[in-house]
């Protein structure tokens, strides 16, 4: 069973004026030049290569830490990789304040931890990057020192996808009951 609670390393993607990044786009996370790059594992080095300021990302990240951004996180295309570059950095949970339709739908199909925490942006100061931070799924809890926010919980379709690994190995899972 997969842990349900992650810790880790914050990285908040704050644009120039040190607030957290809206309508982040598939194009920002995964540029659409590194589309011909078909594994998985070769597509963390180009996540964020496109985003203001966050060009390094990738090389400084570590696995299990934790991604950060403001509202519509994913926006535009429904581009897979821009979901699988994260997988293959090991991120551990991206909070945001919400997600774009397909952006979510295809991170929850492939088994990436996303949590949308309401009224983030409104939260101006309370996280930066360095801070650890921990996300409990089952809860919603967002923890930062003697701090609690409550974000969305997982339903119980995204923790069954989730603990599986992905919406393929969670439908063979239901094949075997």
């Amino acid at each position: 069973m997969k842990e349900t609670k992650i810790k880790g390393c914050l990285w908040a993607l704050t644009d120039p004026e040190d607030k957290l990044y809206d309508d982040i786009d598939t194009d920002m996370i995964f540029h659409n030049q590194y589309l011909h790059i078909t594994e998985v594992d070769e597509m963390g080095q180009y996540a964020l290569d496109n985003l203001e300021g966050w060009k390094d990302f990738a090389q400084k990240v570590h696995s299990g830490d934790i991604v950060m951004a403001g509202k519509n996180f994913g926006a535009g295309s429904s581009r897979q990789q821009a979901v699988d570059c994260f997988h293959a950095l090991g991120i551990g949970v991206i909070v945001a304040e919400s997600f774009g339709a397909i952006y979510k739908r295809n991170a929850i199909n492939s088994g990436l931890p996303i949590v949308s925490l309401p009224d983030l942006t409104e939260m101006v100061g309370e996280f930066e990057t360095g801070d650890e931070l921990e996300v409990d799924f089952e809860t919603g809890t967002v923890t930062l020192g003697d701090k609690v926010f409550q974000a969305h919980p997982f339903s119980q379709v995204q923790m069954d996808i989730y603990q599986a690994g992905n919406l393929f190995a969670y439908g063979k899972s239901l094949e075997e009951e």
